[in-house]
């Protein structure tokens, strides 16, 4: 579940994608690894994703040269209700040290770690065209942020900054609609979504992905697992962050991610990799800006 983000909103967003030509009950197919798709869980299926995380921040237009990395994890848990709609949970837990020069020339660490914000969504297949080899789908989404993550964080030398708490301390709902088109060899996702951020800014999303297959070039009898290679694009705007009701002018504003990636896909489990890199990133004052991120971890399906 991903700009200048805090990272439990870029987390939250690395939500489950299981895709199905055949509709065969539990098998695992390419997907998006920082957006959801538009394929669907099969029904009373359950899908598990875990994605481990690691983020460089350390281009700082302010004096004060800040530093911040992240390492973290997200869970994500995924269930068929029937073939057009499915739930999903997603739950990070989030590790975050910033360094940085104090007023007197000193250099600080600040740190902070636990559970960020969960989010809660039902994804419904509002249209799909299926033929033989290939299939093309339209799924809405919605849900809620939950406030799980603790927004008040201190250390000696006060309240935490707001990029370092774990959670944003209201609850936030979310809209989107996803579209997939899936053949043997490629496959091809778009997504718009819009997330209401009481105090870290509205956030307006377009991502993209396109997962080929790489290995076997051919399909044929015998084969173990599939190779994918990945590219994906993420373009954010946020709006600024608010504290106590006053609006930050050194946060928010557009950036533009592109990464690349791969997966390995068998029938009941998927491992993948993926580097998210800055290309654009129009910030507000001083906002800082992002290095890298690596997402890397696996999902598996299964049903009782």
């Amino acid at each position: 579940m991903t700009c200048v983000q805090t990272i439990q909103n870029r987390a939250a967003v690395f939500v489950i994608g299981m895709a199905v030509l055949t509709a065969a009950p539990g098998k695992a197919e390419a997907a998006p690894q920082t957006f959801n798709t538009a394929l669907p869980v099969a029904k009373d299926q359950f899908v598990f994703r875990e994605q481990f995380l690691y983020r460089k921040a350390s281009d700082d237009p302010a004096p004060t040269d800040r530093e911040l990395d992240v390492l973290g994890a997200v869970s994500v848990l995924g269930y068929g209700i029937n073939s057009d709609l499915a739930v999903f949970g997603a739950v990070p837990y989030l590790d975050k040290q910033l360094d940085l020069t104090s007023p007197a020339g000193q250099r600080v660490t600040r740190d902070s770690n636990g559970v960020g914000d969960a989010r809660l969504f039902g994804r419904y297949t509002a249209f799909h065209d299926d033929a033989p080899g290939r299939t093309f789908r339209i799924a809405p989404f919605a849900g809620v942020e939950l406030p799980t993550g603790d927004d008040d964080e201190r250390d000696g030398l006060g309240r935490l900054p707001q990029p370092l708490q774990s959670g944003s301390g209201s609850w936030d709902p979310f809209v989107g609609t996803v579209a997939t088109y899936q053949t043997l060899d490629y496959q091809v996702d778009a997504q718009i979504s819009y997330k209401n951020g009481f105090e870290f800014g509205d956030e307006l999303r377009l991502d993209g992905s396109l997962q080929y297959r790489q290995w076997p070039r051919e399909l044929g009898a015998g084969v173990p697992g599939f190779l994918y290679g990945v590219i994906e694009a993420n373009l954010l705007h946020r709006d600024e962050n608010e504290i106590n009701g006053i609006e930050d002018g050194d946060s928010g504003g557009t950036s533009l991610h592109l990464s690349p990636g791969l997966q390995y896909i068998t029938k009941r489990w998927v491992v993948e990799a993926i580097v998210q890199i800055p290309v654009v990133q129009d910030l507000n004052g001083a906002a800082q800006e992002d290095d890298f991120t690596v997402l890397a971890g696996f999902r598996v399906n299964f049903g009782f």
